[in-house]
């Protein structure tokens, strides 16, 4: 039976899925500069001509990857921070807006539909040539104006500085453990294991509540 037009463009549509996947693998397992668009290809089984002709190169084809995914992240935690807002009490807003911060994050690194991204996200976050690539900014810089404005609202006895310290100090806080490889249930024989998102937010929750809320009391 011959093909149709049809089955070319399902053709055609089921590569750019092999292939968006397969970068999502690639580049969470080795980074953006160590991967390759021939690494990318082999894992999707296409050709390498096939990768370029979909994407707009390495850097395009990376960004398409958090451009898929990132979404989903980013309008969960929008609602939680609409919630939060709210929210009167300034204690129950600062616990929600924590929530809202890392929940989404820390569930999209152990989903295991989702781990790569979340990988991906960390490694992002940490690069030093992120700013160049400039991801992490149109994607999220948004969100952090926002979280930080919420934070001056709900601790308005606080420094500009400590303010976004304490923002920072929570990113910082969820990307550790985005990345974490197995060292914190190591050395807490099974004690603490970020897999267990539920668990690792109720104490997590806890200890940057007391910070954020108490740190400049002192």
């Amino acid at each position: 039976m011959p093909r149709t037009r049809k089955d070319g463009e399902r053709g055609a549509e089921n590569a750019r899925v092999r292939i968006l996947k397969a970068a999502e693998e690639v580049f969470a397992d080795l980074g953006f500069d160590a991967a390759s668009l021939r690494q990318i290809a082999v894992q999707a089984d296409v050709p390498v001509a096939l990768v370029s002709y979909h994407y707009d190169g390495k850097l395009g084809l990376y960004r398409e990857v958090f451009r898929a995914r990132y979404p989903r992240a980013v309008e969960q935690r929008k609602a939680g921070l609409a919630l939060a807002q709210m929210e009167e009490d300034p204690k129950r807003r600062l616990e929600m807006i924590l929530r809202a911060v890392l929940a989404p994050m820390l569930t999209l690194r152990h989903d295991e539909a989702t781990s790569n991204i979340g990988v991906l996200l960390a490694r992002e976050a940490t690069d030093p040539k992120a700013a160049e690539r400039g991801i992490i900014a149109e994607m999220f810089d948004g969100l952090a104006e926002g979280t930080i404005k919420l934070l001056r609202a709900t601790l308005p006895g606080r420094s500009e500085a400590e303010i976004v310290w304490s923002f920072q100090m929570i990113i910082g806080t969820m990307v550790y453990i985005m990345a974490d490889s197995g060292r914190t249930a190591f050395l807490s024989g099974g004690a603490a294991d970020p897999r267990d998102v539920d668990a690792t937010l109720r104490t997590i929750v806890a200890l940057l509540l007391n910070g954020v809320a108490g740190g400049a009391a002192a």
